[in-house]
Parts: structure tokens; sequence; C-alpha cells
């Protein structure tokens, strides 16, 4: 069910691109994000502390077999460790928390645009929306995580290198100048590894979007012989991101490779070089373990650095793709005219899709039927009127009570005109809760009459939990017709203005039609006043015959109108459709 809401452009008000984005992020987290960062430095800078106290036991407790200064010197080692393993601990659950955080907040806001009344106007099916508000905000919120390690990694290079330069100015300098030119080396292949990761990405939120198109689709496609067609478009889609993805890995595999095999050539050649001064007795034993245990150590933040880029690229990219909604231009815009009590529904000289100069008239209080010859042409018109056309991609006009739709009030325009299109979603939940899910405030009676009119009452007054019956996500618990009329009651019990149903009774028997049809007649234009106003779009005789009068539809434009009696026995292509 989607109700209209005022059409139009209008600048989005995003974060402004990927670099934006991830400029916000580190904003709104850079309380947990310093005292985090600042933890895993103390973290670093104790680890680098390590190899030192080790060396200075042997230097001044070992080797002068001095009992007090060993004792002393383990006990401060143990608080060493304290020290490296608490900061660690606290500076993790800083970082994951931010992490989690930003995370949820990005789907939400994801979740927010896509679902906003006045739309987002973007290219992504919804598999791929989903991919961007699961997986590209949980890969956006890893530069959390990228920023800390990358500082914490600098830090115990840093102060390794200062380390060293005490020890010897050589073995020092050799830390100092090793680390930058290993870290201007990675950035070269930076915006390598960002295009592989972007484009791997993409492929797979496209696989996605065709395997959640093939899923939704399957029970139409299995009826048309087409599932194989579809699987294969699936088996290509998921090739090439199978391809894309293995691209990326081999970029950064490549680079990770080089960047640590490197790194570790500079810590042997630092250890090499303090193991000759030492025989030179150019350094003492103690030093020479120092040496030793840093150069080891040094292995590890260097190759943190080598992976870092890597991953930095990855949340650029998911940023990139955010981007794409969160910066998105809404589909349409806010009005701020008002409609009156009684509201006529026109379209004037509309262009949109197939349609060509589509002249539509319904007024208050009129049932009217919508045949059309070509299947495309009902499309049309169901998503031109469903709200989700900006004014500038359609010519002509559409207007509700004499005010084009795109200049009423956003909260009147979404309830002016409600469309319950051809295929229909239901929540997980219960049947009460789907169909009261439009009008919160419906009492018992006013249910039932819309359940009783949709012919689905007997789908609750054949359980034992009548609307308590529970209903899966889809609805996939129920059957077709079952799920027809369900969102058909929910369509009705809304009491819109002007409702615009599009083949409402295509999965129902002959029979459960002609209930239909009586119903949606009583409830809507049964009462004295006879306000509401309802389109039927549709080939069905039943439905057609209840109408006030029937327009025919014939290469996007009206060329028949009449009563359906009238119709079918004047026309003989109208009586050809509908009296099959």
């Amino acid at each position: 069910m989607v109700r209209t809401y005022a059409r139009g452009g209008g600048a989005a008000n995003g974060p402004g691109g990927g670099a934006g984005i991830l400029r916000r992020t580190l904003a709104r987290n850079r309380g947990r994000l310093a005292i985090g960062t600042a933890l895993l430095a103390v973290h670093q800078i104790a680890e680098t502390m390590v190899p030192i106290a080790i060396g200075i036991i042997v230097g001044r407790a070992i080797t002068t077999g001095d009992t007090g200064a060993l004792v002393v010197s383990v006990l401060g080692l143990a608080a060493l460790f304290l020290v490296l393993t608490a900061a660690w601990r606290m500076g993790a659950r800083f970082i994951v928390f931010a992490m989690q955080n930003e995370a949820h907040l990005l789907r939400v806001e994801v979740a927010g645009r896509i679902l906003h009344p006045r739309g987002v106007r973007t290219d992504l099916r919804s598999g791929e929306l989903l991919t961007v508000s699961t997986s590209d905000a949980d890969r956006e919120a890893w530069i959390l995580d990228v920023i800390p390690r990358i500082v914490a990694a600098l830090v115990a290079a840093v102060a390794s290198a200062v380390t060293l330069l005490v020890i010897d100015v050589p073995l020092g300098l050799a830390v100092l100048i090793g680390t930058p030119v290993i870290l201007g080396l990675m950035q070269l292949a930076a915006p390598l590894i960002t295009r592989r990761a972007t484009a791997a990405q993409a492929a797979t939120a496209r696989a996605s979007g065709s395997a959640t198109d093939l899923v939704s689709g399957l029970r139409p496609l299995r009826g048309l012989g087409a599932e194989r067609a579809a699987a294969a478009r699936y088996r290509s889609a998921s090739a090439d991101a199978l391809r894309s993805t293995l691209h990326a890995a081999k970029a950064t595999g490549v680079f990770v490779g080089t960047s640590v095999t490197v790194s570790a050539l500079l810590a042997v050649g630092v250890a090499g070089v303090a193991g000759w001064f030492a025989l030179q007795g150019r350094i003492s034993i103690g030093e020479l373990i120092t040496v030793v245990g840093l150069s080891q150590f040094i292995i590890e933040p260097l190759g943190t650095l080598a992976r870092m880029p890597g991953f930095l690229a990855t949340a650029r990219a998911s940023a990139d793709r955010l981007a794409l909604v969160l910066d998105a231009a809404p589909m349409v815009p806010a009005g701020s005219q008002t409609l009156p009590a009684r509201v006529t529904l026109e379209l004037a000289d509309v262009s949109y899709r197939s349609l060509r100069g589509l002249d539509l008239h319904a007024h208050p209080g009129e049932l009217v039927g919508v045949l059309a010859h070509r299947p495309q042409d009902a499309e049309a018109l169901a998503h031109l009127l469903s709200g989700h056309v900006a004014p500038d991609d359609h010519g002509g006009t559409v207007t509700v009570g004499g005010v084009r739709l795109a200049d009423i009030e956003l909260a009147q325009a979404r309830g002016a005109v409600l469309v319950e299109p051809h295929n229909s979603d239901l929540f997980a939940g219960t049947v009460g809760s789907n169909v009261v899910a439009g009008s919160p405030d419906a009492d018992l009676t006013e249910v039932r009459r819309a359940l009783t009119a949709s012919a689905a009452v007997d789908v609750v007054d054949a359980h034992p939990d009548g609307l308590d019956l529970p209903v899966t996500d889809r609805g996939a618990s129920l059957s077709g017709g079952q799920r027809q009329r369900v969102a058909l009651a929910r369509a009705l019990l809304s009491q819109a203005p002007v409702l615009v149903l599009h083949d409402p009774t295509t999965a129902v028997d002959a029979v459960t039609e002609q209930a239909i049809a009586d119903g949606i007649s009583r409830m809507r234009h049964d009462a004295p006043e006879r306000v509401h106003t309802t389109v039927l779009i549709t080939s069905s005789p039943a439905l057609l015959a209840v109408a006030d009068r029937v327009l025919v539809l014939d290469e996007g434009r009206v060329v028949r109108e009449g009563t359906h009696t009238d119709l079918a026995t004047a026309d003989e292509n109208y009586r050809k459709v509908v009296l099959r």
C-alpha cells in the first residue's frame, strides 16, 4: 500500500560525499575516539617498554647478580603488563562501542532517507539499498578502528626509534628513515586498492539486489516460465561480484605481503647491525637484547600500518556508496496548500512512460473503472498516482481538489490519494496488525466491515486465532489470494478520499471476485453523501460492472468511455478483453 504525497525536486541536505560522511563520523564520535586512541597509544607505548624493561633487567640485575634489583624489576615488569592489558581492554571497548553506535546511526539514517515521505532520487535497486544500509554502514564505521590503530602504530614506531636513538644513533636513524619510506611506498598503491574495493562492493551490491529481486519475484517468474533466465542473470551478477572481489583481494594481498616483507627486512637489518655493534663492544648485552626485542616488536606496528590502507579504502568506498543515498535529492517537495473537503482527481494532458496526453477525471463519490489494453499503460498510471514520480519526470498536470499535487501540504497529500499496487506486501505480525497498519484508531466494527468488503473475513473466521493469526514477513504464511484480500481490507479501512486499486482480484476465484466488487461499491459508495472517489484499474468484468463509468486506455490515452454494459455491447475489442 502506497500513499501519495507532493512531488518535486529539491537539493538534498546530505553530508557532502563519502569524505563528508567520514569527517562527520569522526566528528560525532570524537570523544570516544580520542579516549580509545589515547588508551591504544598507551598500550603500544607499554608494549614498546617490554623489550626495554627486559634489557634493563638483564643489564642491571642478571649480569650484576643483584637480587633486590631483580625483584624490583620483575614487579615493575608485572605492573607494565597490567597497564598494557588494561589500556588495550578499555581502549578497545571505547572503539568498538563507537563503531557499533556509528553503524547503527548510519543504518537508521539510510532507512530514514529511503522511507521518508518525500522519497529519495536514486538509481539503486531495493537489494542494493539493503546492502548500503547494512554492509556499507558497518564498513564505513571501520574508520573509527582504522584511525586509532594507525595512531597507535605510529606511536609505537616513534617510541622504538627514539629508544634506538638513545642506544645508538645509526640504529635509530635507520628506523626513523625507513619507516616513512615504507609508509610512502604504501600510499602509492592506496588509489588502486580504493578503486578495486569500490568496484567489488558495487558488484556485490548488484548481486545482492539481483538475489533479492529473484527471491521476491519467484512465484510470478515460475508462472511465466522465466525462472531460468532470471537465475542466469543472477549467476552473471554473482560471477562479476566474485571477479571484482578477487581482484580487490589480490591487490590488497600483494600490497600487504610486500609491505610486511619490507618491514621485516628492516627489522632484521636493525637486529643484525645491533649484533655487530655488540661484538665490537659498542653496545652492552642488555642494550643488544633491547634492540633485538624492539626489532622484533616493530614488525607488528609496521605490519598494522601496511594493512590499514586496505581497510581505509574499504571504509571510503562504503562511505561513497552511503553518499549515493544520503546526498540524493528528495523525490518530492513539501507543499503548503490545503485540500477542500471534497476532492476531485484530475489528470490533464499527462505524459509518463507509455502514457501520451492522458486526460482523466474522477469526481467526488464516483467509482471509475479503467481498462488498459496495454499492461504498461496500467502500470504507468498506477505508478504515476502512487507519488513516486517527481514533477519534472512527467508532462501535464495531476491535481487533487483543484490543487496541483506537488503544491499540497505533505501530510494532506499523503492522505489524499491511496494507491494499492498490484503486488502488495504484508508485514510480519498478525492479520489484525496488517489491516489496521494505516488506521491505528479503527474500532473492531470498522475492521470487520473492511474484512467483509474485501472478502477477507473468512481468512479470520476460519482460524482459531482470528485477527491474531500470525503473518510472516511479506505475508509468506498466507496464500496469494489471502494476501491480496488482507491488503485490500487495509486499503478500504483507510477511508482515503481517493482510492486507486490496481488489479485487486487477480488471485481470487470468480465468486470471491464478485463479492469483492459488491463490497468495494458498498463500503466506498453506499453512503448518502458519496464523498469518496474510487478508481479501479482492472480488466475484471465484475469490478468494471459496478463502476459508474469505464475509461478505456490504448496507446497511452483514453479512447473510449461509457458504462460497462454499453462498452461490452458496442466495442468488440472491449468485449474480447473483458468478457473472456
